[in-house]
């Protein structure tokens, strides 16, 4: 066997190493997601709320309590998190919303949430059903990007 063909065969099978611990850690965290959905469905409470702000930035600037923000990853910091501002009972929270709930919660509209500790994993309407977002139309460069 030639230097080449030895090499090739070295990098084969790294590949298909790096591919086959990618595939059991895809599944551990996978698994992990499910028990966490699980327990956020278990402590969710239904709470009515007015939104006053909603916006997404990076979570140091998002006003959240700074014990909160230690607890976050050091590589999601500087990740843009959907975050609510919204008036719960007489104080006005700081919390993180859902992305697929995000473009759902209306502005300057009293809405019932439903939420586990700091996070809204679900939305209704008072009065009325939500209205959903009208989706922009995309440009030409942007529906690459997404695949």
């Amino acid at each position: 066997m030639s230097k080449v063909t030895i090499i090739l065969l070295i990098i084969l099978v790294v590949l298909i190493g790096v591919l086959i611990a990618l595939y059991f850690f895809g599944k551990k965290t996978q698994k992990k997601q499910k028990e966490q959905q699980a327990r956020m469905q278990e402590t969710k409470q239904t709470v009515s709320m007015l939104v006053i702000d909603k916006k997404r930035m990076p979570i140091k600037d998002s006003g959240l309590p700074q014990m909160v923000i230690d607890q976050v990853p050091k590589l999601m910091r500087r990740q843009k998190l959907p975050i609510v501002k919204a008036k719960v009972g007489p104080k006005i929270s700081i919390l993180i919303a859902d992305e697929k709930v995000f473009d759902l919660i209306p502005l300057k509209k009293e809405i019932k949430a439903e939420i586990s500790g700091l996070y809204i994993i679900g939305v209704k309407g008072i009065r009325g059903n939500l209205e959903k977002p009208v989706e922009k139309k995309k440009g030409f460069l942007s529906r690459f990007r997404k695949s």
